[in-house]
Protein backbone atom coordinates (compact mmCIF):
# COMPACT_ATOMS: atom_id res chain seq x y z
CA UNK A 1 0.00 0.00 0.00
CA UNK A 2 1.01 3.63 -0.54
CA UNK A 3 -0.14 6.94 0.91
CA UNK A 4 -1.13 10.23 -0.72
CA UNK A 5 -2.20 13.42 1.09
CA UNK A 6 -4.29 16.18 -0.51
CA UNK A 7 -6.01 19.37 0.60
CA UNK A 8 -8.81 20.58 -1.66
CA UNK A 9 -11.19 22.57 0.52
CA UNK A 10 -13.65 21.04 2.94
CA UNK A 11 -12.54 17.46 3.43
CA UNK A 12 -16.00 15.85 3.47
CA UNK A 13 -16.67 15.91 -0.27
CA UNK A 14 -13.03 15.22 -1.11
CA UNK A 15 -13.13 12.11 1.06
CA UNK A 16 -16.21 10.84 -0.75
CA UNK A 17 -14.63 11.38 -4.18
CA UNK A 18 -11.51 9.40 -3.30
CA UNK A 19 -13.50 6.58 -1.65
CA UNK A 20 -15.12 5.95 -5.05
CA UNK A 21 -11.77 5.30 -6.76
CA UNK A 22 -11.04 1.66 -7.47
CA UNK A 23 -7.75 0.73 -5.81
CA UNK A 24 -8.20 3.16 -2.91
CA UNK A 25 -8.32 1.07 0.25
CA UNK A 26 -9.00 3.78 2.83
CA UNK A 27 -9.44 7.53 3.20
CA UNK A 28 -9.05 9.42 6.46
CA UNK A 29 -9.89 13.09 6.88
CA UNK A 30 -7.63 15.21 9.02
CA UNK A 31 -5.20 18.06 9.26
CA UNK A 32 -1.73 18.64 7.86
CA UNK A 33 0.73 21.41 7.08
CA UNK A 34 0.59 23.36 10.30
CA UNK A 35 2.53 23.83 13.50
CA UNK A 36 0.06 22.69 16.16
CA UNK A 37 0.34 19.06 17.26
CA UNK A 38 -2.94 17.13 17.58
CA UNK A 39 -5.15 20.08 16.59
CA UNK A 40 -8.90 20.04 17.06
CA UNK A 41 -11.36 21.06 14.37
CA UNK A 42 -12.17 24.18 16.34
CA UNK A 43 -8.48 25.14 16.49
CA UNK A 44 -7.99 24.54 12.76
CA UNK A 45 -11.05 26.70 11.99
CA UNK A 46 -9.39 29.69 13.68
CA UNK A 47 -6.70 29.69 10.97
CA UNK A 48 -3.99 29.99 13.62
CA UNK A 49 -2.69 26.40 13.49
CA UNK A 50 -1.43 26.61 9.90
CA UNK A 51 -3.12 23.29 9.11
CA UNK A 52 -5.19 22.54 6.04
CA UNK A 53 -8.17 20.21 5.98
CA UNK A 54 -6.82 17.19 4.09
CA UNK A 55 -7.54 13.64 3.10
CA UNK A 56 -4.98 10.92 3.60
CA UNK A 57 -5.52 8.31 0.89
CA UNK A 58 -4.26 4.75 1.27
CA UNK A 59 -4.11 3.03 -2.09
CA UNK A 60 -2.81 -0.01 -3.92
CA UNK A 61 -0.37 1.26 -6.58
CA UNK A 62 -0.90 -1.98 -8.49
CA UNK A 63 -4.55 -0.99 -9.01
CA UNK A 64 -4.46 2.81 -9.18
CA UNK A 65 -1.55 5.12 -9.90
CA UNK A 66 -0.59 8.25 -8.03
CA UNK A 67 -1.09 10.10 -11.31
CA UNK A 68 -4.70 8.87 -11.41
CA UNK A 69 -5.21 10.15 -7.86
CA UNK A 70 -3.82 13.52 -8.95
CA UNK A 71 -6.45 13.64 -11.70
CA UNK A 72 -9.16 13.10 -9.08
CA UNK A 73 -7.60 15.87 -6.98
CA UNK A 74 -7.75 18.38 -9.86
CA UNK A 75 -11.34 17.40 -10.67
CA UNK A 76 -12.85 17.82 -7.19
CA UNK A 77 -12.02 21.49 -6.57
CA UNK A 78 -11.01 24.78 -8.14
CA UNK A 79 -7.23 24.95 -7.66
CA UNK A 80 -7.13 28.57 -8.84
CA UNK A 81 -8.81 29.82 -5.67
CA UNK A 82 -6.46 30.98 -2.92
CA UNK A 83 -7.34 29.92 0.62
CA UNK A 84 -10.93 29.10 -0.22
CA UNK A 85 -13.30 26.74 -1.96
CA UNK A 86 -16.72 28.15 -2.69
CA UNK A 87 -18.20 29.61 0.49
CA UNK A 88 -15.44 28.14 2.69
CA UNK A 89 -12.76 30.76 3.28
CA UNK A 90 -9.50 30.49 5.19
CA UNK A 91 -6.04 28.98 4.95
CA UNK A 92 -7.44 25.66 6.16
CA UNK A 93 -9.23 25.36 2.79
CA UNK A 94 -6.14 25.91 0.63
CA UNK A 95 -5.31 23.71 -2.32
CA UNK A 96 -2.24 21.66 -1.44
CA UNK A 97 -0.48 18.44 -2.34
CA UNK A 98 1.72 16.98 0.39
CA UNK A 99 4.22 14.68 -1.30
CA UNK A 100 5.64 11.68 0.54
CA UNK A 101 8.72 11.11 -1.64
CA UNK A 102 10.64 12.47 -4.62
CA UNK A 103 8.57 10.47 -7.12
CA UNK A 104 5.33 11.96 -5.78
CA UNK A 105 6.85 15.45 -5.89
CA UNK A 106 7.88 15.05 -9.54
CA UNK A 107 4.50 13.59 -10.48
CA UNK A 108 2.63 16.37 -8.68
CA UNK A 109 4.65 19.12 -10.37
CA UNK A 110 4.20 17.56 -13.82
CA UNK A 111 0.50 17.06 -13.18
CA UNK A 112 0.08 20.69 -12.10
CA UNK A 113 1.67 21.84 -15.36
CA UNK A 114 -0.70 19.64 -17.39
CA UNK A 115 -3.73 20.71 -15.33
CA UNK A 116 -2.92 24.40 -15.81
CA UNK A 117 -4.04 24.06 -19.44
CA UNK A 118 -7.59 23.32 -18.23
CA UNK A 119 -7.98 26.43 -16.06
CA UNK A 120 -8.29 30.10 -17.03
CA UNK A 121 -6.75 31.37 -13.82
CA UNK A 122 -3.35 30.43 -12.47
CA UNK A 123 -3.29 27.31 -10.31
CA UNK A 124 -2.53 28.28 -6.71
CA UNK A 125 -1.98 24.73 -5.45
CA UNK A 126 0.98 24.36 -3.10
CA UNK A 127 3.21 21.31 -3.53
CA UNK A 128 5.08 20.75 -0.28
CA UNK A 129 6.75 17.91 1.61
CA UNK A 130 4.57 15.85 3.92
CA UNK A 131 5.52 16.22 7.57
CA UNK A 132 2.66 15.06 9.79
CA UNK A 133 -0.98 14.06 9.61
CA UNK A 134 -3.50 14.34 12.42
CA UNK A 135 -6.79 12.49 11.93
CA UNK A 136 -9.88 14.62 12.43
CA UNK A 137 -12.39 13.79 15.09
CA UNK A 138 -14.47 10.66 14.53
CA UNK A 139 -17.64 12.59 13.69
CA UNK A 140 -15.85 14.01 10.61
CA UNK A 141 -14.89 10.58 9.25
CA UNK A 142 -17.31 9.46 6.50
CA UNK A 143 -19.40 12.51 7.39
CA UNK A 144 -21.47 12.66 4.19
CA UNK A 145 -21.85 8.88 4.04
CA UNK A 146 -23.21 8.75 7.62
CA UNK A 147 -25.83 11.33 6.63
CA UNK A 148 -26.91 9.55 3.45
CA UNK A 149 -25.40 12.30 1.29
CA UNK A 150 -22.67 10.25 -0.41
Amino acid sequence: MATATFGAGCFWGVETAFRRVEGVTDVTVGYSGGTTAEPTYEQVCTGRTGHAEVVQVEYDPGRVSYEDLLEVFWSVHDPTQVNRQGPDVGTQYRSVIFYHDADQEAAARASRERAQQRFRGEIATEIVPFEAFYPAEEYHQRYLEKRGMA
